[in-house]
C-alpha cells in the first residue's frame, strides 16, 4: 500500500498559469499535469510542462494523458526527450489511446476502432522506448482490457478515471463506473500485473467539502442520465463528498479497497482538497 501522493490537472493556459503552478506546490501537491485536448485555451502539453517546471522546484510535471494516436511517434519522442531534459528529469509521461472522436475529427485524423487505437498505443510505446535514451516515469491510463493489460506490463503508474462510454450515446458521452465496476477493473489489472510494483492513480471527477454528503450526491445525480442512486454515488470512488475528515477517511478506505494512493483532482478543486492534502500527504 503506497503513501498518499496528490496531483492537480491544469486544464487551461491563461495568464495565471504560472501562479497556479506555484500555488499547487505551496499547497503540497506532488504533481502538476495537463491534459491533451483540443479547443480554445487548452494547453499544448509539452510547452506547458516546461513552463510549470520553470516556476516550481519539487512537483513532478506530466501529461494526463497524451493521446498517442494524435501523433507521429518519431516527432513525439523528440518532444518527450527535450521536455524530460528541460524539466530536470521531473517528467511523468502519461499515455492513453484517445477517447474523444470529435477531437480526431477536428484534427482531421482517422478515428480508428478501439482495438486499433490500443494497438497504436502499444506499438507507439515500443517505438518510443527505442528512440529515447532515458524513458521518463510512465503512466498509462484507461479503462479497457487492452489498455490495462499494457499498463500491467509497462507502466510505473496505472491511471483509473473510471469512465466508460454511455450505451447508446454518441462517442465521447461517458458515465462513471460505480464501486462494483471499479472492483472488477482493478481486479483485472491486478491479475495481470502480478508482483510488479505499480502505483495506482485515481482521477477524481468532483470534490465537495460539505457537512451534507447526501445533498452533494443529489446535486451530482441531477446532472447524470440515467440517474444513479444516491447511495451508489456516495460509494463511487471518483467522487469525494463530505467534511475534510470524512473525505480523508474515504480516501484511506479507497486506498485499502482499490490501492489508490496517487490522487489527482482538476484545477477547480485544488483549493477545496488542500486541507485533505495537508492531512494525508505522505501518510
Amino acid at each position: 500500500m503506497g503513501k498518499f501522493k496528490f496531483g492537480v490537472s491544469l486544464r487551461s493556459v491563461t495568464s495565471s498559469f504560472a501562479d497556479q503552478c506555484r500555488r499547487a506546490e505551496e499547497l503540497g501537491y506532488d504533481a502538476i499535469s495537463v491534459p491533451d485536448h483540443l479547443g480554445a485555451g487548452r494547453p499544448a502539453p509539452f510547452p506547458a510542462l516546461v513552463a510549470a517546471a520553470a516556476v516550481t522546484s519539487r512537483p513532478l510535471v506530466g501529461t494526463l494523458v497524451s493521446n498517442l494516436p494524435f501523433y507521429n511517434v518519431a516527432l513525439f519522442a523528440r518532444d518527450v526527450e527535450s521536455t524530460h531534459v528541460l524539466t530536470d528529469g521531473r517528467l511523468e509521461l502519461g499515455l492513453g489511446s484517445g477517447h474523444m472522436k470529435a477531437e480526431f475529427d477536428e484534427a482531421r485524423l482517422p478515428w480508428l476502432k478501439a482495438a486499433d487505437r490500443i494497438a497504436f498505443l502499444r506499438d507507439g510505446l515500443a517505438e518510443l522506448r527505442s528512440r529515447l535514451e532515458t524513458v521518463p516515469r510512465l503512466l498509462i491510463a484507461g479503462n479497457s482490457d487492452g489498455v490495462l493489460a499494457l499498463a500491467a506490463a509497462e507502466a510505473d503508474v496505472v491511471g483509473f478515471a473510471g469512465l466508460r462510454q454511455a450505451p447508446g450515446k454518441p462517442p465521447g458521452t461517458f458515465v462513471l463506473d460505480p464501486a462494483p465496476a471499479m472492483d472488477e477493473r482493478v481486479a483485472y489489472f491486478r491479475s495481470l500485473a502480478g508482483d510488479r510494483d505499480v502505483e495506482y492513480n485515481l482521477l477524481v471527477q468532483r470534490v465537495v467539502v460539505t457537512t451534507d454528503r447526501r445533498a452533494a450526491a443529489e446535486e451530482w445525480q441531477s446532472l447524470t442520465e440515467p440517474e444513479p442512486g444516491v447511495d451508489e454515488l456516495l460509494e463511487t470512488p471518483q467522487l469525494l463528498f463530505g467534511t475534510v475528515d470524512e473525505i480523508a477517511e474515504q480516501l484511506v478506505k479507497r486506498r485499502e479497497r482499490w490501492g489508490f494512493s496517487y490522487i489527482t483532482v482538476f484545477d477547480s478543486m485544488m483549493e477545496a482538497l488542500a486541507p485533505v492534502v495537508a492531512q494525508l500527504r505522505g501518510a
